[in-house]
């Protein structure tokens, strides 16, 4: 019988990309300093199942490089080599080329075989050459030393030099007689003795301790002294995230979990949707028509627990660990921090924080250009830090947490933070800012994210063309959350990301305006209030009300003007004002009433339609119809666009 091993190519690939992540944790860890066998053997255990899978597919460009990277980590797992800065970085290149390789082949697309020859070639001689001999050990006796000031004879020293490894002796005059032949009370001694050894400096110096020591002994080398005339490489410390062992064998599913394509989580989750629609609605039809018999009633009750637990169930499996995308980020600042001669040390934090598979896979490119930056424009060069006080090695965090229903990630660093009066003068050559404009530190935060912004001289492959920020920005509305800026001159910067858990479900407050329903999603709701008379006041000049929160001028949103929709109330002393935040910024949304909470299951509009401003999505209410999800964001911002002047 002929087996289809096509179909577990999906499964190998997952897993090789997986293991090839806890390879290069390995390495990093190796290249920060540790010394554990376990390490090793980590890396080691990953290139033979990475090996043993592609054999057996036949994926043969990978077996060809994984053989001879699998034959250099065995000579450095069996001590044939010694761990440097050279090997870990083709160690790291080859993790490089073989995701490139597993990247090619999953797409059908040819390898790279030159790249691969090239590394390949690099790693065989790794293994051929042989091992470096010990640096050898050059002392010098002076003119002056009295070998036999203590009643020794002089070839004791040679005696005990030789214990430590093979010595010559050689004159620095030729005519001089041999070390034997010396007259016991001469001053005249000028010999170099070489000792080809492995003992330390410590242990060399020990010879002589019996000896004259007034300068007449000089060690010129050794292999300690060596050590410390090489010179210092700018070290990238970075705190990796502990990684447990690869798989055993590539393409052997774990035995307590099994992998599942995101489509069917994403067709259950909408079976799940509809499920509690039609929950709902049954609980209202029962709850209009009342008396019902004891035992439906019951029913009804324990379908609506089994529902949510359903629901709940469901979502559990689409969440995963932030530390997937965290993962990312120890190589990343590694490499930038050496091409830009940075020492840099990475903290990660909250790395178990879980949010919802599809906000995980888009949150990777936001936080990848926050922290780049860092890198580039945040972290001065450690001669920079050092001048001002501060630790030559910078540090950058990265922290996730959960707070109320949202997900926050921090990017914070301890750099020079944002200059603001750079940042000024850019913007008002960009026309962003009029000339005699002083905006003040929000303003000034804002003028970051400006398309096209960018207060570097000159643009690198990493950052400088002013499309980061503005990406950063448009991909985290995307997501529907925020971004918030911290900056103090000198001292460093702080990025807030603040996301929902999943994108599949949101908790929201249904708003009535005319004979439409709106939902509000419960994060962004600070207090809804019903106004006295005259307590708007309307802006000159703008068409805009405004009205007097906690201190604040709040700008009003009429929902029924923004969507063309007849309301049951015109005036705003007549319905009700919900006080909604989006972006650090607030507003107040004019609606008829408030009606009850629910969970909507979100439905595109985009993709079913087309974009609409202020709305994020859709949901279907337990009557059937459609309600639109409000944007937050997006409505503040309009608002404050509207009304200039205004303090949102």
């Amino acid at each position: 019988m002929t087996v289809d091993l096509a179909r577990f190519h999906d499964s190998f690939f997952d897993e090789s990309f997986e293991s090839l992540a806890t390879m290069e944790a390995a390495l990093l860890r190796l290249e920060a300093g540790a010394t554990g066998a376990e390490t090793i053997n980590t890396v080691f255990r990953v290139a033979h199942s990475l090996k043993g899978g592609a054999g057996m597919f036949g994926f043969h460009d990978i077996v060809s490089f994984t053989h001879t990277l699998e034959a250099v980590l065995d000579a450095l797992r069996g001590r044939r080599l010694q761990t440097s800065a050279a090997l870990t970085g083709l160690l790291l290149g080859s993790v490089d080329l073989l995701r490139g390789m597993l990247e090619a082949t999953r797409a059908g697309q040819p390898v790279d075989l030159q790249r691969m020859a090239d590394l390949q070639f690099d790693l065989e001689l790794l293994v051929a050459q042989p091992a470096a001999p010990a640096p050898a050990a050059r002392i010098r006796l002076r003119p002056g030393l009295d070998l036999h000031r203590r009643g020794n004879d002089p070839l004791q020293v040679l005696g005990e030099l030789a214990k430590l490894g093979r010595v010559t002796v050689r004159a620095d005059i030729a005519s001089l007689p041999p070390l034997a032949d010396l007259d016991p009370g001469t001053c005249h001694l000028a010999w170099e003795i070489t000792a080809d050894t492995a003992a330390p400096r410590e242990a060399i110096a020990h010879v002589f301790e019996w000896m004259d020591h007034d300068g007449h002994v000089e060690i010129d080398a050794g292999p300690a002294a060596a050590a410390s005339s090489a010179p210092a490489v700018p070290a990238a410390p970075v705190a990796v995230p502990g990684a447990g062992p690869a798989t055993a064998a590539a393409g052997a599913p774990d035995a307590g979990s099994i992998r599942v394509g995101v489509e069917k989580l994403d067709d259950l989750m909408n079976s799940v949707g509809e499920l509690v629609i039609t929950q709902t609605m049954l609980a209202q039809v029962a709850g209009a028509t009342g008396g019902l018999d004891e035992r439906l009633h019951r029913g009804l009750l324990q379908l609506e627990r089994n529902v949510r637990e359903l629901q709940e169930s469901v979502m559990r499996v689409r969440m995963l660990p932030i530390s997937a995308v965290f993962s990312r980020f120890p190589r990343l600042v590694r490499d930038l921090a050496q091409r830009f001669g940075k020492r840099i040390e990475l903290q990660l934090g909250g790395e178990h924080t879980e949010l919802d598979k599809t906000v995980l896979e888009k949150i990777g490119d936001p936080l990848v250009h926050l922290v780049r930056n860092s890198i580039d424009h945040g972290i001065e060069p450690p001669d920079v830090r050092t001048a001002r006080g501060k630790n030559p090695v910078g540090t950058i965090h990265l922290d996730a947490s959960q707070r109320g229903g949202c997900i926050v990630v921090e990017v914070r660093d301890d750099g020079a933070g944002l200059d603001r009066r750079r940042i000024i003068e850019r913007a008002r050559k960009l026309g962003l800012l009029v000339a005699d404009e002083e905006p003040d530190e929000l303003a000034v935060n804002e003028l970051i994210f400006a398309p096209g912004f960018s207060t570097a001289d000159q643009a690198t492959d990493v950052s400088g063309r002013g499309v980061g920020m503005d990406v950063v920005r448009r991909n985290v509305k995307a997501l529907g959350g925020s971004i918030e800026v911290e900056s103090r001159v000198g001292e460093g910067a702080r990025f807030t990301l603040t996301l929902p858990f999943t994108l599949a479900i949101v908790d929201g407050q249904t708003v009535a305006v005319g004979g439409e329903r709106y939902v509000v999603p419960v994060t962004s709701i600070v207090e809804s209030l019903r106004l006295a008379p005259g307590a708007a006041t309307r802006v000159a000049g703008s068409g805009g009300d405004v009205f007097t929160f906690r201190g604040d001028y709040l700008p009003v949103v009429r929902l029924h003007e923004l969507f063309g929709v007849q309301p049951a109330a015109d005036e705003l002393h007549s319905g009700l004002i919900m006080v909604v935040e989006g972006d650090g910024r607030r507003a107040g949304l004019f609606v008829d009433d408030v009606e009850g909470q629910l969970q909507a299951v979100i439905k595109s509009i985009e993709a079913n339609y087309e974009a609409v401003d202020g709305v994020s999505g859709a949901t279907i209410t337990a009557d059937g119809n459609v309600a639109l999800i409000l944007d937050v964001p997006a409505l503040v911002r309009t608002a404050g666009q509207r009304r200039p002047g205004v303090r949102a």
